[in-house]
């Protein structure tokens, strides 16, 4: 079998970027976000992507560095608070946006890579969100389809790895890497250990080798606050 492990995030996308392409980046607000695959696709100018993640990053970190950039074109998101640049960019009409109850983004991602092209829900029927989609009723109540998310690449963070590309999440990165893995077309993985073949118990891997392409050890991750909030100190 040949190997998955690449020496850094720039040679491990090579050959595998395009104008145009459909990205997942996994990670729940800065969390358990792909630091290095995120920067190394900045560096390598690929433009006009559709990028499918929960949040933006934050002004000039995480995603948030594609959008100073400009490279980002379209956002499939659930929650894009935190970053001015993201609002600058929707309001002048520059940025196209998908906006997803975090749910049903979740749900997407996870029915793309089981193969399942659409899916009934209620959350959204009566607002914005339902309008244009297929409505229809079961057991008397409303329904509204929603269609399953598959991307060209699929860049995830994981907390520990063996080298067949097994992997284990680290608390609340596991809220969309997991699925996002099985979701992208090619899957390439950025991961703090490296551990030896058959570390893992096989019970405790959240994600099997078999969806992961290609993959990276990282090092020195910044590990950014969205909002670092302390608490004022107390006086007599």
């Amino acid at each position: 079998m040949a190997s998955k492990l690449f020496a850094d995030a720039k040679s491990a996308l090579d050959g595998l970027l395009f104008d145009g392409m459909t990205v997942m980046s996994g990670g729940f607000g800065l969390c358990g976000i792909p630091e290095k695959l995120i920067a190394a696709l900045r560096d390598s100018g690929v433009r006009d992507l559709t990028v499918v993640s929960n949040n933006a990053g934050v002004d000039q970190f995480g995603l948030g560095q594609l959008l100073t950039t400009r490279q980002i074109a379209k956002m499939i998101s659930s929650y894009v608070g935190e970053n001015k640049e993201f609002e600058r960019q929707y309001l002048a009409g520059e940025l196209q946006l998908e906006f997803n109850p975090q749910g049903t983004l979740a749900e997407r991602i996870r029915a793309g890579g089981a193969g399942i092209p659409g899916f009934y829900t209620k959350t959204g029927v009566g607002t914005l969100v339902a309008e244009g989609k297929e409505h229809k009723e079961f057991n008397g109540e409303t329904y509204i389809l929603e269609t399953g998310l598959v991307a060209d690449l699929a860049i995830v963070k994981a907390w520990k790895a063996d080298p067949y590309g097994n992997l284990i999440f680290r608390k609340t990165a596991r809220n969309f890497n997991p699925m996002m893995a099985t979701a992208g077309r090619t899957t390439v993985v950025e991961v703090e250990e490296l551990v030896e073949p058959g570390a893992f118990d096989p019970d405790h891997i959240h994600t099997p080798g078999i969806y992961v392409q290609r993959l990276i050890v990282g090092h020195d991750y910044l590990k950014t606050i969205e909002q670092r909030t302390i608490r004022a100190k107390e006086t007599a």
